[in-house]
């Protein structure tokens, strides 16, 4: 059996194991939140329509818009824990990585296509969270490659693709990506195709039927809103996963673009104008928002598969058929480090969002009382049952709300002054390093009850 028939399965193989004993995927304090959202639908037997979290905004609008991705992570939780979570993660990831490499295998060898799906997963590493996001992106290669295919096969998407888009809608927020991508590829049809009624009426009778598999979500036309309102906050440069990109050290992001370059200035690949264009804005996006990178992996190789493939060799698009043997032989291997992982105490949360040990020295009654909390922490106290002052659900507190967070956590002291007065807050739980800690040891009526080396807590003298 010729040895390119068992690179798919090996890829997932490697890509499973990979991230079922990385523990870093849990840095994040959304995961805490997505499963307790998940936990409390299952529950309460309905969506979320209105927030049951916080204090500050208790009670206000909110829906869960991910939430098919909250309930598929808490039922993974109820099944596993922490482990079932992990693993529910490294299967979506293994996914992803298998799907990359079939369908990249189309237009490179097996060898090429193994080294441009290895830089593209690793690009993505600092992005595999247990976020709903790495659910979805299967999901985000296979609409990629429905749009690539079709334009290389000189026909519209088919009928049945459009279905992804319902799933996604309900997965996570990054849909709206998808419905740019739509439009790129039908400039592109419309443009180099002969007929151009016939190319118009197709893409956008594709279109209709997306938008139409979009709007099967709970929320209807806002489920399709959201991305859009999320965006629009003046704010999120206060977050730090929309920050830009980290080029202060090498890393493979850096390395591919260096090298994605190289090939393309030297080889002359000649890329369609609508194609470059999301290419670029992919690039924009991946260096104005760190959270993006994944995204870039993720489309960017099935964009230019095609043309440089033209530019390196002009070998014509092939297929190497899927061996299934191998595929049962792979399927039990992570069927078996799926249960050695689950029967491992490995930690399961991120030192830097999981204040475990500070949380535990504050007495139950106290934990009832307002808080005012750092943002990454807020994920782990919702989980806890602890009412945060805020989270990162930023769409519910809004750009108001959180740029007098920011002012609070300079801190500015008169910010901080009224912000403790204004809601009346009886602790606090901050990392070490905020300014806020220094300000609170010099706070009048005010004293450290615990010091750890990811949090402090301070409480308001009786």
């Amino acid at each position: 059996m010729p040895i390119d028939r068992f690179l798919p399965w090996l890829v997932a193989l490697v890509a499973f194991a990979a991230l079922l004993f990385a523990p870093q995927i849990f840095n994040d304090g959304d995961t805490y939140w997505h499963v307790a959202a998940g936990l409390r639908m299952l529950s309460d037997g309905a969506l979320i329509a209105r927030d049951p979290f916080s204090y500050t905004f208790s009670g206000a609008p909110w829906t869960a818009h991910e939430w098919l991705s909250e309930i598929v992570m808490a039922l993974a939780w109820r099944a596993g824990g922490w482990g079932g979570v992990q693993v529910l993660f490294a299967g979506a990831f293994s996914l992803t990585a298998f799907l990359m490499f079939i369908n990249l295998r189309r237009w490179f060898g097996g060898l090429a296509s193994l080294a441009v799906s290895m830089l593209a997963l690793a690009c993505m590493a600092p992005s595999l969270l247990a976020r709903p996001h790495l659910l979805a992106l299967p999901l985000v290669v296979l609409w990629t490659t429905e749009l690539v295919l079709a334009r290389a096969q000189h026909r519209a998407p088919r009928w049945q693709s459009a279905a992804i888009m319902t799933l996604w809608v309900n997965l996570h927020g990054g849909f709206a990506i998808g419905f740019l991508l739509l439009a790129a590829f039908a400039v592109e049809a419309v443009v180099e195709e002969r007929d151009k009624r016939a190319t118009i009426l197709r893409w956008a009778g594709f279109g209709v039927a997306s938008l139409a598999a979009a709007l099967i979500n709970p929320h209807g036309l806002e489920g399709l809103l959201f991305p859009f309102r999320l965006l629009s906050l003046t704010q999120l440069s206060h977050i730090g996963e929309w920050g830009p990109a980290d080029f202060s050290t090498l890393a493979p992001f850096e390395a591919v673009l260096i090298g994605g370059a190289y090939v393309l200035l030297s080889r002359g690949a000649r890329i369609p104008v609508p194609r470059l264009l999301m290419t670029l804005l992919f690039l924009h996006l991946a260096l104005a928002h760190e959270r993006h990178v994944i995204l870039f992996a993720a489309v960017v190789p099935l964009l230019l598969a095609g043309p440089v493939s033209k530019a390196l060799a002009d070998l014509p698009m092939s297929s190497v058929p899927i061996e299934l043997r191998p595929g049962a032989l792979f399927s039990l291997a992570m069927a078996g480090l799926a249960a050695f992982r689950l029967s491992l105490p490995l930690p399961y949360g991120g030192a830097l969002v999981t204040p475990d040990h500070a949380l535990a020295r504050v007495p139950q009654a106290l934990r009832g009382q307002p808080v005012l909390n750092d943002y990454g922490f807020g994920g782990y106290l919702i989980f806890e049952g602890v009412r945060p002052f805020i989270d990162s659900r930023a769409e519910l507190y809004g750009d108001r709300f959180l740029a007098n967070y920011a002012r609070i956590m300079a801190p500015d002291p008169k910010a901080l002054a009224q912000a403790l007065a204004r809601y009346r807050v009886a602790w606090t739980i901050l990392p070490p390093s905020s300014p806020a800690v220094a300000m609170l040891d010099l706070m009048p009526g005010w004293h450290r009850l615990s010091t750890d080396a990811i949090a402090v807590v301070h409480v308001r003298n009786r």
